[in-house]
């Protein structure tokens, strides 16, 4: 079949047919313990090949326009995965300023530990990354749009400095999901998603993927055998049930978080609105070429209100961390995503303590400006 579009995948692709019963969904695989005996390779859980696995696998990597993917029990797995799959001892990555905090602990607190070299650009300026390069640079990893601060980089510049050099480019596309941004068709090796945010997109999912060609994705496997981050088979059925409304539960919250944005955009109350969707946002030029979509996440930074006091007179929206479902929830990031980071590595970030990240859900959203408005 031709490459479907985005809400016919989410409902169809990968979806394994029971031979019995007929049933439109696929049954899920409860068992630890699989026949061996005539096979080139025995079925387990940990070997991340079980039915349930393989449904989800087919449709993420349909999605992200990939030809094979893999799925994960976390984000984090996912990218640690990823990255012990090419780096080794003696290799060197360079990383975008502005990652999520949790791969910026990975990365400056544990590669080191396996002899591999990093650096971190002080920009998305592709000239920042260029001379970052050095002999034994394996791959270049950003985050586009970036955790929290909706920063953006040029995905198809970055990708075309990566072959250049012979590198392995990889993408961080959680905040953007599948629908509104698809890096493998803009040059991208290797796409990877915390699975737990947009795609499982109800708060009670932890899942990570990653999306590449069937060489890349062997290579990830075969890492992920030894770190063990496989994914049990009923989250895999929870998590191919929720993508089945990926695409129009995207939808709504790209349209309610461009209202909040502008609302926020205007209120007094506010120092700075970060949101790629507004036409003063630094990347708004290069987001709208390569989105189809500006997402449902903003962050923004409070004027005068006590962040926690803010948050306390929130209603509606609650206090909450992780992001991507339909409810619409707020946190401040140095005290969830980055209260690792030491205060040094905070403000080298561009991370305040008046700064607020608000995922914005598919309420109706004047419900969620009213809220904002009478927290102010």
């Amino acid at each position: 079949m031709s490459q479907q579009s985005v809400n016919t995948a989410c409902v169809h692709a990968g979806t394994l047919v029971d031979e019995r019963t007929k049933g439109v969904n696929t049954p899920i695989y409860t068992s630890t313990s699989f026949a061996y005996l005539d096979l080139e390779e025995a079925v387990y859980p940990r070997y991340f090949n079980v039915p349930n696995t393989l449904a989800l696998n087919s449709k993420i990597s349909m999605l992200e326009h990939g030809e094979a993917g893999l799925v994960f029990s976390s984000g984090m797995a996912a990218i640690s995965s990823t990255l012990l799959a090419f780096l080794k001892n003696g290799d060197h990555a360079v990383f975008q300023k502005g990652l999520y905090g949790g791969t910026f602990v990975m990365v400056t607190r544990e590669l080191n530990k396996y002899g591999i070299d990093y650096d971190i650009t002080p920009d998305n300026d592709i000239s920042s990354f260029e001379k970052l390069i050095k002999s034994n640079t394996k791959i270049i990893f950003i985050e586009t749009p970036s955790n929290p601060l909706l920063s953006i980089v040029d995905i198809t510049i970055v990708s075309e400095l990566a072959k250049s050099r012979g590198l392995i480019s990889v993408i961080d596309n959680t905040f953007a999901s599948p629908v509104n941004q698809n890096p493998i068709d803009l040059g991208i090796d290797i796409v990877l998603h915390s699975a737990t945010k947009y795609l499982g997109g109800h708060s009670d999912i932890c899942a990570g993927a990653a999306i590449s060609t069937k060489k890349y994705i062997k290579n990830i496997r075969t890492t992920a055998l030894s770190l063990g981050g496989s994914l049990n088979a009923q989250t895999c059925y929870l998590l191919e049930r929720s993508i089945k409304t990926l695409g129009i539960r995207v939808e709504r919250q790209n349209q309610n978080a461009q209202k909040v944005a502008e609302f926020l955009k205007s209120h007094p109350g506010t120092e700075q609105v970060y949101y790629p969707g507004l036409r003063d946002h630094p990347g708004h030029v290069i987001a709208a070429r390569q989105m189809s979509g500006f997402g449902g996440m903003l962050s923004f930074e409070l004027l005068f209100a006590d962040p926690v006091k803010f948050q306390k007179k929130l209603k509606l929206i609650r206090p909450s961390v992780s992001l991507g479902g339909v409810d619409t929830i707020i946190c401040s990031p140095v005290m969830t995503s980055h209260r690792h980071l030491s205060k040094e590595e905070m403000e080298k970030e561009g991370i305040r303590n008046n700064l607020l990240r608000l995922s914005v859900g598919i309420e109706d959203v004047k419900d969620i400006i009213e809220d904002l408005e009478q927290a102010f």
